[in-house]
């Protein structure tokens, strides 16, 4: 999964979900899908990848494990969840009554990676993975976390790891990515690039194609600040 988090000179946050399959042009290897960068050349080259198609500069990396997201759910009591339809997924081993539910780490994981039985595929898991980080951040954030020295401590160690930063990434610029996410999410400024096809038949397989190959306008939107919360909400 990967998650695009701007600031821009204006001040407006954004948390963008780009679809590991999304067809893209990767320095150095052509045109593949987004996670194919990876696996190429590892987070140098999906950082490369992701500021040629976006025009920008990534200044920091952060990497989370899968188990990283069950043991700072876990860390910080649970969360909140909801979701309006019923799921027996056998993959994901996800088991889940339409509503919301206050739920733990393994419960919290099995909701951020459950796809196949989602009509929406990877972007109904890609909304849900944004719901996953927004509602831990903002349980992390909040005063009954703080006034509880143990669940602090609790925290800051599942926290401390569970993530794999750049090494020029300083406690603080972890502290404005949380920040971020709680902020974009506060402001309604999270979703996904506008979307042409989920199943654009490529070399590589299908693939998602995004508005006019590579959404041009609107990562000029997100560069500039001037996204709006439906910008983030289109599909054709």
């Amino acid at each position: 999964s990967i998650m695009l988090v701007h600031i821009a000179a204006n001040g407006q946050t954004s948390m963008i979900s780009l679809p590991r399959d999304t067809y893209v042009e990767v320095p150095g290897e052509g045109w593949d899908k987004l996670n194919a960068s990876f696996a190429y050349g590892g987070p140098s080259l999906l950082v490369a990848t992701v500021e040629k198609l976006t025009g920008l500069t990534v200044d920091h990396y952060a990497e989370i494990g899968m188990g990283g997201v069950s043991s700072i759910v876990d860390a910080v009591g649970g969360v909140e969840l909801c979701m309006d339809m019923d799921v027996e997924d056998e993959k994901s081993e996800l088991s889940w009554t339409a509503g919301c539910h206050m739920s733990d780490g393994k419960t919290a994981l099995a909701f951020a990676r459950m796809r196949y039985s989602d009509p929406r595929g990877d972007i109904g898991r890609a909304e849900r993975q944004r719901q996953v980080v927004s509602k831990t951040v903002s349980t992390a954030m909040s005063p009954t976390t703080f006034i509880n020295p143990g669940r602090t401590l609790q925290v800051e160690r599942a926290g401390a790891s569970a993530f794999t930063v750049d090494q020029d990434s300083s406690v603080f610029d972890v502290a404005s990515l949380v920040m971020a996410f709680r902020n974009a999410q506060k402001n309604g400024m999270t979703g996904t690039p506008p979307i042409e096809s989920l199943g654009y038949s490529t070399s590589a397989g299908s693939a998602v194609l995004l508005q006019d190959t590579t959404a041009p306008d609107f990562f000029e939107k997100l560069r500039s600040g001037t996204l709006t919360s439906a910008d983030l909400q289109q599909m054709l």
